[in-house]
């Protein structure tokens, strides 16, 4: 889809990957909502701010109702409660199935007929390495992220005929406040991966992989299972 002249909302529009989104999709000329749960930390200028929590569905809602000139959705959205599945916190494992997996639906769901009755367009889910590589200490992100990149393969099922394009973005540790006890050779620019995104929504792209280790990861999944891994 054209970048230029589109109407996007950012989850998660108020720092990290999101504040990256958001900056550059308003240098590449469109209408930016920047959705966060706070939306008074919104500081990107010419940005909408826009309150929006992915486990309030009331929220989700409304938003849908405040901006219906929507035609991208960028889906980045998440949290990471570091929780190991069998003996972690059963209520941190919930809140990261209902964010990155229930709340990213939530909000394709409430924001596919906007798109649709705007002529079209495109969602992105920021998904990550972890979709298909599953550490033990990052568990439920994990879980989260699998089952997020099944959906995103659903859905784009179901809108591709309604006129709307469905990508996911995979990557492994960016330099953002969540991977901040990650080692900086460690990490990706932030700024890079938005940048990369974007142009594989402007090139039609289904699915954009932004760093080596992720594609490395990919390339690897018909590997056989062992069971340590």
């Amino acid at each position: 889809m054209k970048i230029e002249n589109s109407v996007a909302i950012v989850t998660g529009g108020n720092r990290g990957l999101g504040r990256q989104f958001v900056t550059q999709l308003i240098d590449r000329g469109a209408k930016v909502y920047a959705a966060a749960r706070r939306p008074e930390t919104v500081d990107v200028p010419g940005a909408v701010p826009l309150r929006l929590d992915l486990t309030e569905p009331e929220s989700v809602a409304e938003a849908a109702r405040i901006a219906t000139d929507v035609t991208l959705l960028i889906n980045n959205g998440g949290i990471s409660t570091h929780t190991p599945l069998i003996d972690g916190d059963f209520d941190r494992i919930r809140l990261e199935m209902e964010t990155h997996y229930f709340g990213t639906l939530a909000v394709a769901r409430a924001f596919a007929p906007v798109i649709e009755s705007n002529g079209g367009g495109a969602i992105l889910n920021v998904l990550s390495i972890l979709s298909w590589a599953h550490p033990v200490d990052y568990g439920a992100y994990s879980a989260g992220k699998a089952a997020a990149w099944a959906m995103t393969n659903v859905i784009r099922q179901q809108l591709t005929p309604r006129g709307i394009q469905v990508a996911a973005l995979h990557v492994g540790y960016m330099d953002t406040d969540m991977a901040s006890y990650v080692a900086p050779e460690n990490k990706t620019d932030p700024a890079v991966v938005a940048a990369a995104a974007l142009d594989g929504i402007a090139d039609g792209a289904v699915e954009i992989i932004a760093d080596e280790p992720t594609r490395l990861v990919k390339q690897n999944l018909s590997a056989p299972l062992t069971a340590s891994a």
